[in-house]
C-alpha cells in the first residue's frame, strides 16, 4: 500500500524522531510513504490567525500537489497540519465562493477529494492491528502508558471528523494494546496542553500541563502516549521548569510510534531516543 507522506515542518525538527519512527514501523508493516515535492508550510497555528483564505490554501495547494502525484491518501502525522488539512477541506467544501477563488490561485481544481489519514487512523483498520500483534518482538506489557490525544486530533470533532468518541477516544490504546502495552483509564486524554500558547502565557501552560501530568501519576502510569509533535514537545520540556515548583514528575513522554517500534523489536539507539528531554531509559528497564 502507497500513500502520499507530508513530512511538515516540524517533523523535520522537534518532531523529527517521531517521523523516523513512524517510518520504521510503516516499513515493517510493508506501507510505503512518498513526500510531494512541491510541498509548502500548511499554515499550521499561525495563518488563521491572518486570513481564512491563507489558512486554505496552503492546506490545498498541498493537496493539489499530492493529487498530481497521482494519489488520493495522504498520512499527516502532525496534529496541527491534519487539524488545518481537515478544516481547509471542510471549509473549502462549504463556501462555493472560497472554493473558486482557491482553485484560481494554486491553479488546480479537485474533482474529487484528497483523504487527509492521520497515522493512527491508518494503524487501527482490523488488518493492521492483526499484522502488528504477528510482528511484536519485545514484551512492553509491564509499561504502564495513558495515552494522550490533544485537543487538535478529535476536535473540532465536525471539522475534522476523527473516527473516535471526541471527547474519550480509544484508537491509540487499541493500536498499542495490539503489541501488548497495557493502557490506563485516564480523565485527561484530550485535555489542552497550551502549547500554542508557550511564548505568550507560560504561566497558563504551566498550570495545564501540570494537570495533566498529575492525572496521569494519580493513575499511576510510567509514561505517556501522544500522537502530536506540539504536545511531546510540550509535555517533555515543562517538567524541567515544573521541578523548580517542586513538581517532580520525570514522566517520560513518547511517540506512540516509539512504543509501537520498540515493541515490534527495533532497538532503543536506533529510535532517537536521546532526543527526549526526559529519560526514557529508566522506563524501559524490565521490558527486554
Amino acid at each position: 500500500m502507497k500513500y502520499a507522506y507530508y513530512n511538515s515542518c516540524s517533523l523535520r525538527s522537534t518532531g523529527k524522531e517521531y517521523s523516523h519512527s513512524l517510518r520504521r514501523v510503516f516499513g515493517l508493516l510493508g506501507l510505503e510513504l512518498e513526500e510531494p515535492k512541491n510541498w509548502v508550510c500548511c499554515g499550521s497555528t499561525l495563518a488563521h490567525n491572518a486570513s481564512v483564505l491563507l489558512a486554505d490554501t496552503l492546506p490545498l495547494k498541498n493537496l493539489a500537489e499530492i493529487q498530481k502525484m497521482g494519489l488520493d491518501e495522504v498520512v499527516v502525522p502532525c496534529t496541527a497540519c491534519y487539524n488545518r488539512f481537515k478544516v481547509a477541506q471542510f471549509e473549502d467544501k462549504g463556501d462555493l465562493r472560497l472554493k473558486h477563488e482557491i482553485e484560481e490561485i494554486i491553479e488546480h481544481k479537485f474533482e474529487h477529494p484528497v483523504s487527509v489519514l492521520h497515522p493512527l487512523e491508518i494503524l487501527s483498520t482490523d488488518e493492521n492491528l492483526s499484522r502488528l500483534k504477528s510482528l511484536v518482538k519485545r514484551d512492553l506489557f509491564h509499561l504502564k502508558v495513558v495515552s494522550y490525544y490533544g485537543c487538535l486530533l478529535v476536535r473540532p470533532h465536525k471539522e475534522t471528523g476523527f473516527r473516535d468518541n471526541p471527547e474519550y477516544p480509544m484508537t491509540m490504546d487499541k493500536i498499542l494494546g495490539a503489541v501488548g502495552i497495557k493502557t490506563l483509564d485516564w480523565s485527561h486524554k484530550v485535555e489542552c496542553c497550551g502549547g500554542s500558547l508557550s511564548l505568550t502565557r507560560p504561566d497558563a501552560v504551566l498550570k495545564l500541563t501540570s494537570r495533566i501530568l498529575d492525572d496521569a501519576r494519580a493513575v499511576g502510569a510510567a509514561a505517556v502516549s501522544v500522537p502530536c509533535t506540539f504536545c511531546q514537545l510540550n509535555l517533555d520540556i515543562r517538567q524541567e521548569d515544573l521541578s523548580k515548583q517542586g513538581k517532580d514528575y520525570n514522566l517520560p513522554i513518547f511517540y506512540f510510534t516509539e512504543l509501537l517500534a520498540l515493541a515490534l523489536g527495533v532497538p532503543e539507539k536506533d529510535l532517537m531516543l536521546g532526543k527526549h528531554f526526559v529519560e526514557t531509559e529508566k522506563s524501559l528497564v524490565g521490558t527486554a
